[in-house]
């Protein structure tokens, strides 16, 4: 006698998982929907260093691997080598890009505009050799070595190439500028061999940050202003702040002291974070330079200061410091060697939802640019902070042939959201 298969009548009469949309404490609200959880990622790459080497990884969370390995390697190249080459393609960023300069009678203009197509002609030029950069960058980084890591190196590159738009966590110990990476594209156009516009890029890499009580959305987001008088009037900065203070709850400091009182306070309660400064390595008598932001002031803001401030309240459970931080100033998102302290990595420790900055000196009028750009997304509570990246990068390209938004790098933040109560 043959079975016939037949649909079962399943009746579920508990649910103990919430469709696991639920954060850890978040009450159930009866009749209202749960949130909306953020997608998973489609890619993670991790590099750790153990002394001069380093070994990679790679796996698609969704996508089991033949017999249920990760796909992992040793890579030929030291850590040293492969900062050194970092330091190098932000240089030619800086040198080849920003430092362009043909005509005396207009000094820099790819530093004093955000609009590049009057020369567009040139701007393609450098946009094609930056690409071919990144992708040098890219091959010399997995180059070499035994079978395990060729096979490594074109599981991830077909990876990047043959999967369309990715969410991709980088989680390495070294600070490494991936937005300006670049693969061998299927067409003839540099721009979208980028990988800042071919996916969503995060790096992360620090450690878990405190877990803090939960909070209810609110009707306005608070944010603050973290800037130096000096540039208060700089392209779109004034239409920056006008922003801040129409769309949210606004505190403006421009000296460091009030900033330094508010990171001591166990309860600094800010949805965005933003800085508008300067940005600089400084000696501290060290052989070790650190990475340090200025107000208005002549006080140098560093990892260390910012943790030695908020350091008392890692344990307490009533302590709150979450907020997405829009580190704009110069070199705020790049860490000149593997021993220095990185400014954003110490505030994503501290609790930080993620930090934005940029990886090279940028031009204050595009930074300025950038800011609005930004924030006038980031404040509607509709978008991703990984979204809104990419879609600038996309922007900015497309509207200005300029590709200075690749050097804006996320650390951690690719589902960081402003949740609005509407």
């Amino acid at each position: 006698m043959i079975d016939v298969p037949r649909e079962l009548q399943v009746l579920v009469r508990q649910n103990p998982s919430a469709d696991y949309t639920r954060l850890p404490h978040q009450p159930d609200h009866g009749d209202v929907s749960p949130a909306k959880g953020p997608a998973p990622l489609d890619l993670i790459v991790t590099l750790r260093r153990h002394g001069d080497e380093l070994h990679a990884s790679a796996f698609r969370p969704a996508e089991r691997t033949p017999r249920g390995r990760v796909n992992r390697a040793q890579l030929a190249i030291s850590a040293p080598k492969l900062l050194h080459l970092a330091a190098r393609l932000r240089s030619v960023w800086r040198d080849r890009l920003v430092g362009y300069d043909p005509d005396p009678y207009d000094p820099y203009p790819f530093a004093t505009a955000v609009d590049f197509s009057p020369l567009a002609a040139v701007a393609e030029r450098k946009v094609a050799e930056l690409a071919e950069e990144g992708r040098y960058f890219l091959e010399t980084m997995f180059a070499g070595g035994d079978r395990s890591l060729a096979l490594f190196r074109e599981y991830l590159t077909d990876t990047l190439t043959d999967h369309g738009s990715l969410r991709i966590s980088f989680d390495s110990d070294l600070h490494l500028p991936w937005p300006m990476l670049a693969v061998e594209g299927d067409q003839p156009d540099p721009w979208a061999d980028f990988l800042g516009h071919r996916h969503q890029i995060e790096q992360t890499g620090a450690a878990y940050p405190p877990i803090q009580p939960p909070t209810a959305p609110r009707a306005k987001p608070v944010t603050s202003l973290n800037t130096d008088d000096q540039l208060t009037a700089i392209g779109r900065a004034p239409e920056v702040r006008k922003l801040l203070e129409d769309r949210s709850q606004l505190t403006v400091r421009t000296d460091s002291d009030l900033l330094l009182e508010s990171l001591s306070a166990a309860v600094l309660d800010e949805d965005v974070m933003y800085f508008w400064c300067h940005g600089q390595f400084v000696a501290n008598d060290s052989p070790y330079e650190q990475l340090a932001v200025r107000l208005s002031d002549d006080r140098h803001i560093d990892a260390e200061l910012v943790r030695r401030h908020r350091r008392r309240h890692l344990d307490r459970p009533d302590a709150v410091f979450r907020p997405f931080v829009l580190l704009n100033a110069c070199h705020t998102g790049q860490s000149a060697a593997a021993e220095l302290d990185h400014l954003g990595r110490a505030l994503v420790d501290l609790g930080a939802d993620g930090v934005l900055g940029p990886q090279i000196q940028i031009p204050q009028e595009f930074a300025a640019e950038y800011a609005f750009a930004f924030l006038d997304h980031y404040l509607t509570g509709e978008f991703t902070a990984g979204e809104i990246t990419q879609q600038l990068v996309r922007w900015f390209a497309r509207e200005y042939r300029n590709p200075l938004a690749l050097a804006y790098s996320l650390h951690c933040g690719i589902d960081s959201i402003l949740e609005l109560n509407p």
